[in-house]
């Protein structure tokens, strides 16, 4: 056995993952429902429409959430609200624009 070379056989692996990644197909109907913002991002409370025509430029949003803070043993609850108008909405390039026409949590000219 003198002389003999031992080749040990190296470790191997291999992961392999299939990840469902949503198309902008997928997304796009959830985006262009401007007033149901609510059905997507679960942090928001409520959405609805309070002006205009239902996905046309111009029609206004309201969009609020309650956040609660705690300092010194009191919690206190605020809810955070906006107002929104879109300003433009283009299917085929999948883009929209809006701006905050009025809220309670300081932004201000925010397109």
């Amino acid at each position: 056995m003198a002389g003999e070379t031992v080749t040990q056989t190296k470790w191997e692996g291999k992961a392999c993952v299939e990840l469902a990644i949503p198309t902008a197909q997928e997304v796009w109907p959830l985006v262009e429902d401007f007033c149901n913002l609510h059905k997507w991002l679960p942090t928001i409370d409520t959405c609805y429409q309070v002006d205009g025509i239902l996905g046309q430029p111009g029609v206004v949003r309201y969009v609020a959430t309650t956040t609660t803070t705690s300092s010194n043993g009191n919690e206190e609850t605020m809810i955070k609200w906006a107002k929104e108008k879109l300003l433009m909405i283009d299917p085929i390039k999948r883009c929209l624009s809006y701006e905050i026409i009025d809220n309670n949590i300081g932004m201000n000219t925010y397109t």
